[in-house]
């Protein structure tokens, strides 16, 4: 069966329609959330070239928005790679229970799929399939999502690139993405844990917001892991 067949089989699977679907629902905010990250890189200093590739290579929104400011104010390397694993440090609890789905796969394959993983790929598939179970069905509905999800990204990352110059910072597009981001995030505190690990990552960033290098915002995020695993680890002794 040839590339074009199967891409044509795949679109027609009701399991990639309903991925698709489903991703569809918070496209518009992730539209806005990457118009902003494409503008924000180039005010931030970087060439068209290299802000389209950080785009395509690192694809992952609040890495990208949180290193920024650490690159123009010109911290230290060590600031900016604890920073941005720090952030991204969910992805590793995302990893392990992706695991119960995909570990069978060619590593190969699991590689791919480990760059298409984002934040809202997961929430909705874990509501669809909450049994850790590997199913034929699961890899479809996780494509259709990414059908959605990395074009929505990417597309809307290019053009706030490209039109970064025309875009006036009066506009108020940066606190559209910080709007987009927070309804985002809203759609994710699904329990109370969550609620607290939220309340604590926004009371401390906000208490050591005069700290050089935007280092409230590790501070933030240390604090609020701190909070989510000493509450789970409370959860789990009942």
């Amino acid at each position: 069966m040839s590339w074009t067949s199967r891409l044509r089989a795949l679109a027609a699977d009701p399991d990639f329609r309903q991925g698709a679907r489903d991703m569809a629902s918070p496209s518009l905010g992730l539209a806005a959330w990457g118009l902003v990250t494409g503008v924000t890189m180039v005010k931030s200093g970087l060439s068209l070239p290299l802000a389209m590739g950080m785009s395509l290579l690192v694809f992952a929104g609040s890495a990208q928005l949180t290193a920024l400011p650490l690159i123009a104010a010109g911290a230290p390397l060590w600031v900016l790679l604890a920073t941005a694993f720090c952030v991204n440090l969910r992805f590793v609890i995302f990893s392990a229970q992706w695991r119960n789905y995909f570990a069978h796969l060619p590593r190969a394959r699991r590689l791919t799929l480990t760059y298409f993983a984002a934040d809202l790929n997961f929430v909705y598939f874990v509501k669809r399939y909450p049994d850790p179970v590997p199913l034929p069905e699961q890899r479809r509905y996780f494509w259709g999502g990414v059908a959605v999800n990395w074009p929505t990204w990417q597309v809307c990352s290019f053009t706030g690139i490209l039109l970064a110059d025309r875009i006036p910072t009066h506009w108020g597009i940066d606190f559209a993405g910080v709007m987009a981001l927070l309804g985002l995030s809203y759609s994710l505190l699904t329990e109370k844990l969550l609620w607290w690990v939220a309340i604590t990552a926004g009371a401390v960033s906000i208490a050591t917001y005069s700290l050089p290098l935007k280092l409230n915002i590790l501070c933030a995020i240390v604090a609020a892991g701190c909070v989510g695993w000493w509450l789970d680890a409370r959860k789990a002794a009942k």
